[in-house]
């Protein structure tokens, strides 16, 4: 069993512990039982921070497209290497099943090889001149990059943070959740000991807030990246408008599912159901609001209902688990608000809607039918092991629905028409759409969404493209 490592910040190459620094407890939310304490950074460590960072970059920013590859492939071979060991850590921390965490870890060795690819495609152009004039298009590092990463994917989230602005040519301070921060110092392990300069990469914790006003507070921050709440983005949003700050911001969502009458209906709650409960539902792109034509209506909540109560419910590192618990307490908190308030406005509970043991954070998979449009869950985001679904007569009112809220992350549709697909695919507002498939983000894919849900993209060349800058240059 891989045992849990001392808990550290990492600036400027040195592992920095607690001492008599404010700390934070790591809890297993298995059992809720200590796994650790984290060190939390206070004023002079956020500035040592700074300074190193604006040292990498001046380092990093030289670097060949060949020393950025080689770091790259390096922490790609390193990871899955202790693949097993990522995983439980990730496990231990965040509850995900063991096998769903070592997808992650190899979601991350893909990531990695991709961007370490693309940094020989950091192509310029140049522009048709007169005799004796030229002028250029090309890309430069932004500059050092404040990356925040939660903990629901918490060796994924990291990657994104990490991955992108190292194959720019960018330094980087993470400050990933200090829910799961284990799982992300394995992966900045892993660059550094690829031979990442340790100026170039760095890791915190800390306040949150205390954390993002002191960072986005310096001029040496030139952009912020944020994974997290529609809420706390455009917090951050704010903090960095006051220094013009580039910023990606991959914010909430409340994905929307069309499932129309002409589908074989077994098969779209096989992969639906298991698509629903992966990480608890705690996925930004979780399929959410079940959007369902009537005439299948019935059959499709018998089904689900069927398949949601059969799924094996447990600690993430024992045999068989399908799904683990919420990742910390105020996640059953919200689960109880959220369907108590649908129930009293008139949904019905098909399945679950109650915590399951007596300790961890385990909450039952749970399934809501015929709710109105003004109960919570379905005007915010339930992040948790819950599906919605809801009648609806046509097209027409199937797309309105799937359109109604500010969000627009993740949707999907499931139908035969081929018509009908084209039409989903373009009036969808959504920065990602899967037609008959869950299947909706890959390395060489640009993840991201429109409205409240953020804007810019990870992933995919336009990640990399995210951490570079235009630059114009013309001679005479």
């Amino acid at each position: 069993m891989t045992a849990y490592p001392e808990l550290c910040m990492i600036i400027d190459g040195e592992r920095v512990a607690a001492g008599d620094r404010r700390t934070f407890t790591v809890r297993n939310p298995a059992t809720g039982e200590a796994l650790g304490e984290l060190p939390l950074a206070d004023a002079a460590d956020l500035d040592r921070a700074l300074d190193t960072a604006a040292r990498g970059f001046r380092i990093w920013r030289d670097s060949t497209p060949q020393q950025r590859a080689a770091v790259l492939q390096g922490a790609a071979r390193l990871m899955a290497e202790r693949a097993d060991d990522l995983a439980r850590i990730a496990t231990m921390e965040e509850g995900k099943p063991f096998a769903e965490a070592r997808i992650e870890v190899m979601m991350n060795v893909g990531l990695f090889n991709f961007y370490a690819g693309e940094c020989q495609r950091l192509y310029g152009r140049q522009l048709v001149r007169p005799a004796g004039q030229r002028s250029t298009v090309t890309h430069e590092p932004v500059g050092p990059v404040a990356a925040f990463a939660p903990w629901n994917f918490p060796l994924g989230n990291p990657g994104r943070k990490l991955g992108a602005p190292i194959a720019a040519g960018c330094s980087v301070i993470l400050k990933a959740a200090e829910e799961t921060p284990a799982s992300a110092l394995g992966v900045l392990q892993a660059l550094l000991d690829a031979g990442l300069p340790k100026e170039v990469a760095q890791a915190v914790f800390g306040v949150p807030d205390e954390v993002s006003r002191h960072l986005l507070g310096s001029p040496i921050i030139r952009k912020l990246s944020f994974t997290g709440s529609t809420v706390v983005g455009k917090h951050l949003m704010k903090l960095a408008a006051e220094d013009m700050k580039r910023t990606t911001m991959e914010l909430g969502g409340h994905g929307p599912v069309l499932v129309f009458d002409d589908v074989d209906v077994e098969r779209v709650l096989d992969v639906m159901v298991a698509a629903k409960y992966r990480n608890a539902g705690q996925v930004c792109v979780s399929p959410t609001r079940f959007i369902v034509q009537e005439d299948i209506f019935d059959r499709f909540v018998t089904g689900f209902a069927e398949r949601a109560k059969k799924v094996k419910v447990g600690d993430g590192l024992a045999e068989g688990t399908q799904m683990g618990p919420m990742a910390n307490p105020r996640r059953p908190d919200a689960m109880e608000r959220l369907i108590g308030d649908a129930k009293a406005k008139g949904g019905k509970l098909q399945a679950g809607g109650e915590r399951i043991g007596n300790q961890g954070y385990f909450y039952a998979p749970s399934v809501l039918s015929e709710v109105p449009l003004e109960a919570d869950i379905l005007n915010e985001e339930p992040f948790g092991p819950v599906a919605i679904l809801n009648p609806f007569k046509d097209e027409e009112a199937m797309i309105a629905e799937a359109n109604r809220l500010p969000y627009g992350l993740a949707a999907y549709a499931w139908t035969r028409d081929s018509r009908r697909q084209k039409t989903v695919a373009r009036e969808i507002e959504s920065g990602m759409v899967g037609i008959n498939s869950v299947m909706i983000g890959g390395a060489d894919s640009p993840f991201g969404g429109v409205k409240w849900s953020g804007h810019g993209s990870e992933d995919g060349p336009e990640g990399l493209m995210a951490c570079l800058v235009v630059k114009a240059v013309h001679e005479g």
